[in-house]
């Protein structure tokens, strides 16, 4: 009978496994790349800073015993050296992209694509080039909140994104009919973010904004897994159900060595078009707190107000127009963003120097 594992199962097993010179456990450390899971077979590369360390054979070893704890027969760990950050797959799949940011989600209806796509759209009013990569293939939104009819073309071998309010785009949405199911496993989503990472051409950005799917699933791991992200944006509502739920988000981004740069509280608050009172619907400052207490940034507050559902209904994203007062929360995020990249990016400088 076969053994269903998740991926997820496999890190937790890792997660167990330390390695005695950094004092940590191989997952947090970033060492686990290309992991695939499929019926009681299970393969990964273990990348260390120097597989010819006489410890590597033992931290190998309890790699394969600890996955093989789950009940899998079949375990493939590979050995290979862990270059530095500066000639990992980014370099090559996507060489003239400046910084990587997921914006995530722990569950869904929190308004995280919204989010997403006037994030791009206000950074790039800020003068910066953006692409904007729609990774939820199950339910791709961004095509319709950008109001993006035109799909990619191929050019020299290459799609050549389209481009709406001068942010280059890429989803699965262009490639489905309408009203198509996508029933895929782990390799398959694995290979597709691979091509919109590879066979787009992005050209020079200094932003590539991904919306991920809500939760902690396999395209989240994929990703995390083929390039350097520079760090992740967590979006929840003020209620403590989101919270809880956006915390497992954290915590999968923590295991996989991905710098959180803040949270989003979307659907903060509601102001009464009639009478002009403030109503905290679902309450208010709930993910300020959570920010707080895990001293992580807070990127900003993000009213609820029908003309956010209605302009996206209709493909025009708010953050368009920074005169109103959702256009200018965007808009504030936006820069609280740019702020945190550029913190993490100097971070990430410094590991190489010390490296």
């Amino acid at each position: 009978m076969a053994v269903r594992i998740h991926p997820q199962d496999v890190l937790k097993a890792l997660a167990a496994v330390k390695d005695v010179n950094h004092e940590r456990d191989i997952v947090s450390l970033g060492f686990i790349r290309d992991l695939e899971v499929g019926d009681n077979r299970v393969t990964f590369t273990l990348q260390l800073p120097d597989p010819a360390n006489p410890a590597s054979g033992p931290l190998m070893r309890s790699a394969e015993e600890a996955v093989r704890g789950l009940g899998v027969r079949d375990v493939q760990v590979r050995l290979a050296a862990r270059s530095s950050p500066a000639a990992r797959p980014q370099a090559s799949l996507i060489p003239q992209v400046k910084s990587t940011v997921a914006v995530a989600s722990g569950k869904g209806g929190v308004g995280k694509s919204t989010v997403a796509v006037n994030l791009a759209v206000a950074l790039h009013l800020h003068g910066a080039k953006v692409g904007l990569m729609d990774t939820d293939v199950y339910g791709p939104s961004v095509p319709h909140l950008m109001g993006s009819q035109q799909g990619p073309v191929v050019v020299e071998g290459k799609l050549a994104p389209p481009e709406e309010a001068g942010i280059k785009i890429i989803s699965m949405g262009y490639f489905l009919p309408p009203d198509e199911a996508v029933i895929w496993r782990g390799p398959m989503l694995h290979k597709t973010i691979h091509q919109f990472l590879g066979d787009v051409r992005w050209g020079e950005l200094d932003y590539l904004i991904m919306d991920l799917p809500p939760g902690t699933g396999d395209i989240q791991l994929s990703l995390s897994q083929t390039i350097p992200l520079t760090g992740a944006v967590i979006v929840s509502t003020p209620q403590d159900v989101a919270l809880n739920v956006a915390s497992k988000a954290i915590a999968m981004f923590q295991k996989l060595n991905v710098p959180i740069l803040g949270i989003v509280e979307n659907m903060s608050y509601h102001v009464c078009s009639h009478c002009g009172e403030r109503e905290d619907i679902f309450g208010h400052g709930g993910a300020r707190a959570a920010a707080a207490k895990m001293k992580f940034p807070f990127l900003g507050a993000i009213p609820l107000d029908i003309h956010i559902r209605t302009e996206s209904d209709s493909g025009r994203p708010v953050a368009l127009d920074d005169s109103t007062a959702y256009g200018k929360a965007f808009h504030e995020v936006a820069r609280e963003l740019m702020k945190q990249v550029k913190l993490a990016q100097a971070e990430a400088e410094q590991e190489i120097h010390i490296e």
